[in-house]
């Protein structure tokens, strides 16, 4: 742990150089969401194979970009793409971002996933607030001997994802005239999507949504002492009764379309923080 740790510190100390003034908020753009990449203003971008030991993207939507800059009046730094464990990464590594950023001053995170709705009520390109999740990935960043400076060593779940920001998202998404559902999102290994009996069985232990990613980064910033809040964009909705194939390339350009709604409430909400 102590080389992972200095690893940590070289890459932050790699980006901090780079940077006008110490970041605010975190963002983490999913599939097909990079879009508020081009909202930000005065920016500076670093590729993920220039920073110090961190990881590339290897999904061929996720653009491998740390962008820096402002947005809504705030300072942000941005993951355009992310990392999943089933491109072959640990647990670990898919945290090492989070652990940046929080060396760097990172104190509130806010997420963005594609999810494959399971909630018969919902329909391709409408939003969900995740108010918990489901850990079904069998993987865990906290795994190994823990850094106390980092965190506690058994950090309690009870509430990973931010009330006081979810109700700050409701009321915008309200004022705003957005459909916001409120959701547990389910996180699978993947990178195959789920059969109908999965479905089923995930429905039944109440997911509303599934995903491939998520997860892990929650629980690395819950246990860094960082504030969340995750909104998944609907891509498809899986009807194990009526089932039907999703391709890739359909889920891709749902999450697309569904990005300019997203970004105008993720401004929004980083206006009323």
């Amino acid at each position: 742990m102590e080389d992972f740790k200095n690893q940590v510190r070289e890459a932050a100390a790699h980006i901090g150089r780079g940077l006008d003034t110490q970041p605010e908020i975190g963002i983490i753009l999913g599939t097909g969401l990079g879009g508020i990449a081009e909202a930000l203003d005065e920016t500076s971008d670093f590729l993920y194979e220039t920073i110090p030991y961190f990881p590339v993207s290897t999904v061929v939507s996720h653009r491998g970009r740390l962008l820096c800059g402002n947005l809504s009046g705030k300072r942000i730094i941005a993951m355009q793409g992310r990392f999943h464990l089933y491109e072959g990464y640990s647990a670990r590594q898919i945290a090492f971002p989070i652990r940046v950023m929080r060396e760097l001053g990172v104190r509130l995170l806010i997420l963005s996933n594609a999810a494959g709705g399971l909630n018969p009520l919902f329909r391709a390109g409408d939003l969900m607030l995740i108010t918990d999740h489901i850990n079904l990935t069998g993987h865990n960043p906290l795994l190994g001997p823990n850094v106390d400076e980092w965190g506690p060593r058994f950090p309690e779940m009870v509430e990973p994802y931010s009330r006081r920001l979810q109700e700050m998202a409701v009321r915008t998404a309200l004022a705003e005239g957005i459909l916001l559902h409120r959701g547990v999102f389910a996180g699978v290994l993947g990178p195959n999507l789920e059969t109908a009996a999965e479905t089923r069985f995930l429905r039944a232990i109440g997911a509303d949504a599934v995903g491939m990613s998520t997860v892990t980064e929650v629980i690395t910033a819950v246990h860094a002492g960082i504030e969340v809040l995750a909104i998944s964009a609907v891509t498809n909705v899986n009807l194990p009764d009526c089932y039907q194939p999703a391709s890739v390339e359909e889920i891709i350009a749902t999450a697309e379309s569904t990005g300019p709604k997203l970004v105008h409430l993720f401004r929004r909400i980083l206006e009323a923080i």
